[in-house]
């Protein structure tokens, strides 16, 4: 999905983009209102046609969680008349339960290049657009309308009253070759998410990301399967507890290893780097030259600060993003709420926590490679 218009139609709460939306399709002139929400005209996107469009829409509905970075879930105001590139045919499938996998076909660096989804995606969702990492999601199930429901103008008319998804038929998103290929090997057929879980731990083994890194610059990433079920298991409860946590619903986040500290108005203004709680700043030079495990702090104002941040969570990476720095840098003059507080220290936690599966997984890894499935 891409839109030139994210500051108007993604928005952190569902009620910031209400309040625009309101003033969008409210009585005043259409040079009123391109001024006060930083509007204007593109090839894809007429103002006026698409204020006259949705005052007639119940657009409320439109408005759904959205994956816009990683670990930073914000919410979109879904319609075509307002996103230049709505990828529709592809997004809806995640407009239902679902798991969707990010990833690149080519990256410019280090491959990092692996995330869990559950809800829309934004095109930079990864990286940034214009470089090689530029963003391809891939569903765990595909969602299809049954014939009936299509052939049946009264099931039609039953669906405006009855929820959608009792008309709508999912399957794996795996071809049937693949599918028989692995229940093959093994005897018994894994689930479709014990298949992503398994997926998503390869993707995140550092082995195979620096066994393969030059490949990984130029293509799709491959995933090696083993024919060994006891370690297919393994690595996929592995990958289960990954996506959890980036996901942000795995219970081990509910005490979180960091902690905000210090009084004021949790505005986000000019973030600076304190090492072990000394006030005074540090460069990004005396970071690297300290401990690996030592703790930062990380100011977001002149007095308040999260502590409990260690150096390899600080700089880690998803994709083009220094996580821990992206998201605070997204928020520069926004005031914390509590829930975005707490959120932000699950998110070091999450980070940790990914940092030792990563280590358990590579142990493995080489014997996934020694019983290739072939």
């Amino acid at each position: 999905m891409k839109t030139h218009r994210d500051h108007f139609v993604v928005g952190f709460t569902d009620e910031e983009i209400k309040q625009r939306m309101r003033t969008f399709i409210s009585n005043l002139p259409d040079d009123l209102v391109a001024q006060s929400l930083n509007l204007k005209d593109t090839i894809n996107f007429k103002l006026k046609t698409a204020r006259k469009m949705l005052r007639s829409e119940r657009w409320e509905k439109s408005i759904l969680p959205f994956s816009y970075r990683p670990f930073d879930n914000r919410f979109i105001c879904y319609r075509e008349e307002l996103i230049d590139r709505d990828r529709h045919e592809i997004m809806h499938h995640l407009l239902h339960e679902n798991l969707g996998l990010m990833t690149s076909r080519q990256v410019l660096n280090r491959f990092r290049h692996a995330f869990v989804c559950s809800s829309a995606v934004n095109y930079n969702f990864i990286d940034l657009a214009g470089q090689f990492g530029t963003g391809y999601i891939f569903p765990l199930y595909v969602y299809k309308r049954t014939e009936k429901t299509r052939k049946s103008s009264i099931k039609t008319i039953m669906m405006l009253f009855e929820p959608d998804a009792d008309y709508l038929v999912r399957k794996p998103n795996f071809t049937s070759a693949f599918s028989e290929k692995v229940s093959g090997a093994f005897k018994k057929s894994p689930s479709p998410e014990e298949i992503f879980y398994y997926i998503y731990a390869v993707l995140y083994s550092e082995t195979y990301r620096t066994k393969y890194a030059e490949f990984l610059k130029i293509d799709f990433p491959r995933v090696p399967f083993t024919k060994d079920y006891k370690l297919f298991n393994k690595m996929s409860k592995y990958g289960n507890m990954l996506a959890d946590l980036h996901l942000l619903k795995s219970p081990e986040l509910d005490s979180p290893i960091a902690r905000f500290q210090g009084t004021g108005d949790n505005r986000v203004r000019k973030l600076r780097l304190s090492l072990r709680g000394k006030a005074e700043a540090i460069s990004k030079d005396e970071i690297l030259r300290s401990a690996q495990n030592d703790n930062l702090s990380i100011y977001i104002n002149k007095d308040q600060y999260f502590e409990g941040i260690s150096q390899d969570v600080w700089n880690y990476q998803i994709g083009g993003y220094q996580v821990c720095h992206k998201w605070l840098k997204d928020r520069k003059e926004r005031v914390l709420s509590l829930e975005e507080i707490q959120t932000y220290c699950r998110i070091v936690t999450a980070i940790h926590k990914t940092i030792r599966i990563q280590k358990e997984i590579d142990k493995m890894y080489n014997a996934v490679e020694m019983s290739i499935n072939e």
